[in-house]
């Protein structure tokens, strides 16, 4: 099979399980020479495809940016993903369970830029210089693949395995406060689950802005003024369901919760 027929085959295979809402096999087994290359060609069209119904671009997610993830699947740098507007939830609102498929909740600090970010080159100082702010955010991870079983091409292809995204209120200029000592604590029905810092996310959330933009610098692709950028989670992700309510703590930049029903 030729590369573009994996494509367009594996593309075929996330676009059922959209549809029919049912988890599919790994991809990789499915499809065995699917690599990131081609793999994040799947994943364009996917987002081409949602852009052509309606549907906008507002921002990135950075994934796969703590080294315990990085080492379970054998990589040594982060993956992305696209945030399409039908994907942010507003604070407050309630979040429907079964329309996900299997979700997780994760705590990230989120860049709002307000300059744009072209790489190469770009460094932590550009991304700060860029930022409008930083606001506490909650990323509801979710995967098409069956029982999370996925490699790298996989959960890239699965547009990084995005769901949904909830960012707080509270906007801090970023320049302000030291990033890697930000502390976060999660909560899961008022019982802390887990905790980490900025640092946990490449030693800085400001370093996995511009790993982004570098890496997009090949596509030529721009991170725009306006564009939400979601840094990478702090902790592990968190099993959620129907009845969950979800907070998230950070020193310096308040809290953001949200609820499942």
């Amino acid at each position: 099979m030729s590369n573009q027929a994996t494509i367009e085959q594996a593309y075929a295979e996330l676009t059922h399980a959209y549809h029919k809402h049912e988890s599919i096999a790994p991809l990789t087994e499915t499809f065995t020479t699917l690599d990131v290359a081609m793999a994040y060609d799947v994943q364009m069209k996917f987002i081409n495809k949602k852009v052509n119904d309606g549907e906008r671009v507002v921002g990135k997610k950075i994934g796969l940016t703590s080294f315990a993830m990085q080492k379970l699947l054998g990589v040594d740098e982060p993956d992305y993903g696209h945030l399409l507007s039908q994907m942010e939830v507003k604070e407050g609102e309630a979040i429907e369970r079964e329309a996900l498929f299997q979700p997780k909740i994760e705590g990230e600090i989120a860049f709002v830029l307000k300059q744009e970010l072209k790489g190469p080159n770009v460094t932590v100082e550009d991304v700060l210089a860029a930022t409008d702010y930083i606001v506490p955010a909650l990323e509801i991870v979710d995967s098409r693949i069956k029982d999370w079983k996925i490699k790298l091409p996989d959960t890239i292809a699965d547009n990084a395995s995005c769901g949904l995204f909830v960012l707080g209120n509270q906007k801090v200029n970023p320049t302000l406060i030291d990033m890697p000592s930000i502390a976060m604590k999660l909560y899961q029905n008022k019982q802390l689950i887990n905790e980490g810092t900025g640092a946990d996310v490449l030693g800085h959330p400001g370093k996995c802005v511009a790993w982004l933009a570098n890496q997009l610098a090949q596509y030529d692709v721009t991170l725009r003024a306006g564009e939400v950028i979601l840094s990478g989670a702090l902790s592990a992700a968190v099993e959620v369901k129907s009845g969950d309510q979800i907070t998230c703590e950070f020193t310096e930049l308040g809290q953001v919760s949200t609820t499942f029903k």
